[in-house]
């Protein structure tokens, strides 16, 4: 990255786009925040984050963040829906953000997505399923978006997020079989290191914690170096 190039975060009010924020501001780089509202903006304008607003579903705002004079390298995009929103915005707002990044010519675009989806369907199981097949289906639909775009990518699906402090035992497969729990801080240490790495590039990696895998399957870590 050079100093004139940022990070465009979607999905740091809260959740794994929340410690993504803290971890690239302790990283110091150069972060602009994508949010829907205005409540947690001066906590992220404290830690020197950039905060534009705007929705994710509506174009319009996400070009008006997003196609600016200063060059993005990268986008990062952690956003979901909650359970009580009208029209989630898994494959609507991530689309609108990969349409957008290709526009602006983004380096890499970085998507947390969710073990289940995709080929890692067979790592969920029926109860998992049963309660969030359609929005792991959303999930498949905007990472299939990204790897049709052209843009260069990393697709990370965590398993179950916890969020307990940091252990440093998160890892990442190609296997997507596994599946587990993960620490929310974790997954943001995943994915900062991820931006600077080359083998990452075009890859789907499940993440989970090597001391928090259900099952004892046996699988190889990828390495990022």
């Amino acid at each position: 990255m050079t100093s004139a190039s940022y990070i465009f975060l979607a999905g740091a009010s809260r959740g794994v786009g929340r410690e993504i924020a803290q971890y690239l501001t302790a990283q110091q780089l150069k972060v602009r925040a994508f949010l829907r509202t205005a409540a947690v903006a001066s906590e992220l304008e404290k830690i020197n984050i950039e905060v534009v607003l705007g929705d994710a579903l509506n174009i319009g705002d996400v070009e008006r963040a997003m196609l600016t004079d200063e060059p993005i390298h990268t986008v990062i995009s952690t956003i979901g829906g909650l359970p009580s929103d009208v029209e989630r915005p898994d494959y609507p707002g991530n689309k609108n953000l990969i349409d957008a990044a290709v526009k602006a010519g983004v380096q890499k675009f970085i998507l947390v997505s969710s073990i289940g989806a995709g080929n890692s369907v067979v790592a969920a199981s029926p109860q998992v399923l049963a309660v969030l097949g359609k929005v792991l289906a959303e999930k498949d639909k905007a990472e299939q978006h990204l790897i049709a775009s052209g843009l260069t990518y990393t697709i990370i699906r965590p398993g179950g997020l916890k969020s307990e402090p940091a252990t440093g035992n998160g890892v990442l497969t190609e296997d997507p079989h596994i599946i587990g729990s993960i620490n929310r801080a974790d997954v943001a240490q995943l994915v900062g290191r991820c931006l600077n790495s080359e083998r990452a590039n075009n890859k789907i990696l499940s993440a989970i914690d090597r001391n928090m895998q259900f099952g004892q399957r046996e699988f190889a870590e990828f390495t990022l170096q």
